[in-house]
């Protein structure tokens, strides 16, 4: 994606369910959890650049021990800050003591068998250490501590924080975070306390009650009483102070998460790879935690995979698929390399199949295994009109005119490379401007001037500016005669509510595509006329609203919408003629058909909250509120 934008955090859970002697003798160290567990984060941290934390649990502590550790960092350089912070502990730590795990375990923090981790991509507000995962809700009865981190956005937070405030509740800020930790507290707390009752009739002292407490408590019922209202895309890692966890997903499955187990570990992943690499295990060993469940790790190391809430129609972040997750994945790989192929007859339509005048390559590096399945979608395309041409040809075929058919060869080339970021002192905007259209760099002498085509494959398209600002801008310098951008990824037309960075309509390239479109028309009115019937929403429970805004869209063509983002993504002043070409709807469901959450792209929100927020979206852009359309 040549636009950046900010979108789904991280998250990493491990249970460890050996004693730490057992990793030191097996694995040479006691530390086995934490070395895991950097190398879980370490390979997820394309999902979080804004902080990292960890937490971990002591399983058994003694009363008056330091059971629960966390730490937290917004440091640019997160990861390495973080675990630099977390080892340094050990500093003092003898080689005699360090081969000694009870010793460890007792004298040192962060050796608990029960290990969290989080990279934060912060959607929105302030980047401040306080805004870093995990959270902790502490109490002095082990049974009430919870820490939590998620990957989460609910589209609700209002109506969640009024019902805290019913309970009796006075959070100390409104925010999805603390909701979130406040509503699951609330409800483990009364779930802790329906126990006490229940043990205390039955003539049980206290410390009795703690452990049959520990021992009966019903994550799946507590679970399901406070999730019951959350609207959202979430996966949400949670660890209670004696020992018990859990990781719930929603119950559309919009937000991914993994697990492994064995009979010595749990981990946990936002991304399938990093486990496979964490663990050496095979990627079919790794599973999905299914929409709606709850994978629940007891403390006795009792794992079960239970539905929390009912699970609805999948509707899988086809983002993640395109461009969040990391390509290692080997369905994610397969499917970005399918969506390339599905664009090879139009790439080649396009340039009218004179592959001898068109250079093709991509941008930025992750639209490269994209770009590979368009490459082999041409090939098998232009290896038919080559079998054709043959045997149409084959009584009049002379050597140099089979020759002349072979040498007829894709030229593919690295043209666009991103060079290192560059920072402005300069306050005027026009030199600005000039800098940061130098963003990427080219390779200059292979494209025939004037004569040329290129073609430039992107993951996606949101707003154009990179486009406008740097990418076409740098091309155009090669003086070739047509630039057409392509695009894996269908036309983002609507706002993101359930993690990514999209919520302002007027930010959206298709959206300013079809303002424009409508306006050179003469059918402004269309603008007005959805705006009444949005209106007339607003007071609506969000459960009856509506999505109107596909009307406008339904008015044109997906090409002319497609001419028109060409014209605005086009600088002033250049000679090439640019064009763009996007994925259809219907081939992104074939490329990738088991994660069919496509709401930005065809508006088709997969909950009630989404509906709400297209609809103040709409209305925000309307009345000229240069707002978020969700908290």
């Amino acid at each position: 994606m040549s636009d950046q934008i900010k979108h789904e955090c991280g998250i990493a859970l491990i249970r460890l369910l050996k004693p730490l002697d057992f990793y030191r003798d097996k694995y040479g160290s006691a530390l086995y959890g934490l070395h895991k567990m950097q190398l879980l984060l370490q390979k997820q941290r394309n999902r979080g650049q804004d902080g990292a934390g960890i937490a971990t649990i002591k399983l058994d502590p003694p009363p008056g021990s330091r059971y629960i550790s966390r730490k937290r960092t917004n440091d640019p350089q997160y990861l390495r800050d973080l675990f630099q912070k977390v080892f340094k502990h050990f500093d003092d730590v003898t080689p005699d003591q360090m081969k000694d795990a009870a010793w460890l375990k007792e004298n040192k923090p962060f050796t608990g068998e029960l290990l969290m981790g989080h990279l934060r991509y912060g959607t929105h507000g302030v980047n401040t250490i306080e805004a870093c995962h995990p959270f902790l809700r502490l109490n002095n009865w082990i049974t009430r501590n919870l820490v939590l981190a998620g990957n989460f956005n609910l589209t609700n937070v209002d109506e969640l924080f009024d019902e805290l405030i019913a309970l009796g509740q006075f959070p100390k800020e409104k925010s999805d975070t603390v909701t979130v930790l406040e509503k699951l507290g609330h409800f483990l707390d009364d779930e802790v306390q329906r126990l006490y009752n229940w043990f205390k009739a039955d003539g049980y002292d206290n410390e009795e009650i703690n452990e049959h407490i520990i021992e009966h408590l019903d994550i799946q019922r507590f679970l399901r009483r406070a999730c019951k209202k959350f609207d959202g895309g979430y996966v949400m890692a949670g660890m209670i102070g004696h020992g018990d966890a859990f990781v719930i997903r929603d119950p559309h499955g919009i937000r991914p998460a993994y697990y492994y187990q064995d009979d010595e570990i749990v981990v946990v992943a936002s991304e399938r790879p990093p486990i496979q690499t964490a663990l050496g295990v095979r990627w079919n060993t790794i599973q999905e935690i299914k929409p709606g469940h709850a994978l629940i790790i007891k403390k006795d190391g009792e794992i079960s995979e239970l539905p929390y809430t009912e699970p609805l129609e999948r509707k899988s972040c086809s983002f993640e698929r395109i461009y969040f997750s990391r390509g290692t994945d080997r369905d994610i790989y397969l499917e970005r390399k399918r969506l390339g192929e599905l664009l090879a007859p139009r790439v080649l339509e396009a340039v009218d199949y004179d592959i001898k005048n068109t250079v093709f390559s991509f941008v930025p590096n992750t639209a490269e295994v994209a770009f590979q399945g368009l490459i082999d979608g041409m090939h098998d395309v232009m290896g038919k009109r080559l079998s054709d041409e043959i045997l149409k040809n084959k009584d009049d075929l002379t050597k140099e005119k089979l020759d002349e058919l072979l040498a007829n060869r894709l030229r593919i080339e690295k043209l666009a490379v991103k060079d290192a970021k560059l920072r402005t002192f300069i306050a005027d905007s026009v030199v600005r401007g000039e800098m940061v259209s130098h963003v990427y760099d080219v390779t200059y002498g292979i494209v025939k001037n004037e004569i040329d085509t290129i073609v430039l494959l992107d993951d996606s398209i949101v707003r154009g500016t990179t486009l406008k600002d740097s990418i076409i801008q740098i091309v155009s310098k090669l003086y070739p005669k047509r630039i057409i951008i392509v695009s894996s990824a269908p036309q983002i037309r609507y706002p993101d509510c359930y993690g990514i960075d999209m919520s302002k309509m007027k930010d959206f390239v298709a959206f300013r595509a079809l303002v424009e479109l409508l306006k050179e028309r003469g059918m402004e009115d269309e603008l007005t006329r959805v705006f009444d019937k949005c209106k007339l929403q607003e007071g609506l429970p969000r459960e009856e609203m509506q999505n109107y805004v596909p009307e406008l869209y339904g008015l044109f063509t997906d090409e002319e919408i497609s001419a028109k983002i060409a014209q605005i993504v086009t600088p002033e002043g250049i000679e090439p003629k640019v064009e763009v070409i996007y994925q259809t709807l219907d081939a992104l469901h074939e490329a990738i058909p088991n994660h069919t959450g496509d709401w930005y792209f065809s508006g088709d929100f997969p909950t009630s909250g989404g509906v709400r927020v297209i609809n103040r979206a709409f209305i925000n852009y309307m009345e000229g509120k240069d707002v978020r359309a969700y908290a």
